[in-house]
């Protein structure tokens, strides 16, 4: 795929377990990104993408990775984690492209449709989002309840 505004070849494909030391690091890299110590260890993608394996993606650029969904679903709501695309690399259309491609593999399993979350102070996850069309929900409210104590949240500086 060519982005008529970037002159490189951006490719989006399916992520592997191989691809887990350069996306953790694009995932390092990125200020304000939020990781769980138990999810996001190589254990935790590993786990995600066997139960999940044609739906989670990598863009990269000239053999760099440099954009990320994990995509998940429980065959009626598809779920997008960990939506990222590296800052020198941003505006070109990578997000846009991967979220597409994530889509129709969901589309493909039969899932009906897609939800995220995007924390309040992420105004430029929260503007890429109403851009691309996805409404913001007001009417209910989000619950958790954490099973695991040990898969602490924590945000890059």
């Amino acid at each position: 795929m060519n982005n008529n505004e970037f002159d490189k070849e951006i490719l989006i494909r399916e992520m592997s377990m191989s691809d887990f030391d350069e996306v953790h690091t694009l995932w390092e890299s990125i200020k304000n990104f939020a990781m769980r110590s138990v999810d996001d260890s190589r254990e935790g993608v590993e786990r995600f993408l066997a139960r999940n394996p044609h739906t989670s993606v990598v863009a990269s650029v000239d053999g760099k990775i440099v954009g990320t969904i994990l995509c998940g679903h429980d065959g009626r709501t598809g779920c997008f984690y960990h939506v990222c695309v590296h800052n020198d690399y941003r505006r070109h259309g990578i997000g846009k492209m991967m979220v597409v491609h994530c889509m129709e593999k969901l589309r493909e399993e039969k899932v009906s449709k897609i939800s995220l979350n995007a924390f309040k102070n992420n105004d430029g996850g929260n503007a890429f989002w109403q851009q691309v069309g996805w409404k913001k929900r007001e009417d209910f409210n989000t619950y958790e309840f954490v099973l695991n104590e040990e898969n602490i949240i924590a945000f890059n500086k």
